[in-house]
């Protein structure tokens, strides 16, 4: 996977909470959006949106061919040693026989109430650059060994 592009506004000092809220019981989760490479806003007006329909609102489309990924396994590790917290998704996202337009970024968004939520209420915590072209073939993703965003 690319390396991190930024972590949302909105998110900032609060990207831990988030991580620590998301359970295996699927009341919260994180959701990966794949966004189309072909009408991605610039990063500096990405950064500043706080909810995953104000991204989709501006010139943004959403990859939709291939869909959402939600993720309810994940770990957080405080780094006494580095002074830090890493923050990571357990196994890979898996977007099988993928198809559509191409990709250019994947957004993982924090999702508080799967079984009610909308696109009004997944809050962006992070973007990553993602260049994918679909062709019927799976496309994987699966964190760095260093885990997904390290915070010191």
């Amino acid at each position: 996977m690319a390396g991190l592009d930024f972590q949302f506004n909105v998110a900032k000092g609060a990207i831990r909470s988030y991580f620590e809220t998301v359970d295996a019981g699927g009341d919260a989760a994180l959701v990966v959006v794949p966004l189309e490479a072909a009408s991605l806003q610039a990063d500096s007006g990405l950064i500043d949106h706080e909810t995953l329909a104000d991204i989709l609102a501006g010139s943004s489309n959403e990859q939709t061919t291939m869909g959402r990924q939600e993720i309810t396994d994940v770990t957080v590790n405080i780094d006494h040693g580095n002074d830090r917290v890493e923050l990571s998704f357990n196994g890979s996202i898996t977007w099988t026989a993928a198809d559509g337009a191409a990709v250019g970024k994947l957004i993982f968004c924090f999702d508080p109430n799967t079984g009610e939520g909308d696109d009004d209420d997944l809050i962006p915590l992070l973007a990553y650059s993602f260049d994918a072209t679909p062709d019927e073939l799976d496309i994987v993703v699966s964190p760095h060994a260093n885990g997904l965003i390290r915070i010191s």
